[in-house]
């Protein structure tokens, strides 16, 4: 499983590298957070934005009589925001866990992107919202499941959190004993759990 987590890192900055080279094609890079654009392509931009009256047109009914009900979603949204963020407030500080930043998993840049109109800006910056608070919220939940239950389902999860695969064992009774105070003190250091290897079960 180290093994694995090392090839995960090494794809990883091998998938980094490639986005960068990406980037230098398109013409844009990072400063300080903010979105540099190379002269001219700013321009090139604004010449492929299609008007709102263009995009209306070429939408279809149904997208158009479907966008209030994706839209309301922004109330759960903000509830399930702030009530996280309270929750984490109040209870990883008792814990004495590390805060999860928002701002590592919300972002607002798309639209600066001078090939949107602003009912696509708008579009992108709900996607951005909704898409970030669920991140925000996974992983103060993972945060919590890694402090109280650091163990794995016994039937298979899709798209597990990354702190899951370092979990113990489900079924692995001694390890939980053994463990759990090892898992929150890693929690408490802003630390990844770290896998172990597991001997198989002898049999009864």
């Amino acid at each position: 499983m180290r093994a694995l987590a090392e090839d995960i890192l090494r794809l990883q900055a091998e998938l980094d590298r490639e986005i960068e080279q990406r980037r230098k094609v398109l013409g844009w890079h990072l400063r300080d957070r903010f979105v540099e654009f190379e002269h001219g392509i700013t321009v090139e931009h604004r010449r492929l934005r299609r008007s709102v009256r263009g995009f209306l047109a070429q939408s279809s009914l149904g997208a158009i009589l479907s966008a209030p009900v994706i839209y309301s979603l922004i109330i759960p949204l903000l509830i399930v925001d702030a009530w996280a963020s309270l929750y984490q407030a109040i209870c990883f500080r008792l814990y004495r866990l590390p805060l999860v930043r928002r701002a590592d998993h919300i972002a607002f840049d798309r639209q600066h992107l001078a090939y949107l109109n602003w009912i696509e800006a708008t579009n992108c910056a709900f996607c951005s919202y909704a898409n970030g608070v669920i991140g925000y919220v996974r992983e103060i939940a993972s945060r919590t499941e890694q402090y109280w239950c650091p163990i794995k389902h016994a039937l298979r999860v899709s798209d597990p959190h990354r702190r899951y695969q370092a979990f113990l064992e489900y079924g692995d009774a001694d390890g939980y004993r053994a463990r759990l105070e090892e898992f929150r003190d890693r929690l408490r250091k802003d630390a990844a759990p770290e896998a172990v290897a597991v001997e198989p079960a002898k049999p009864l």
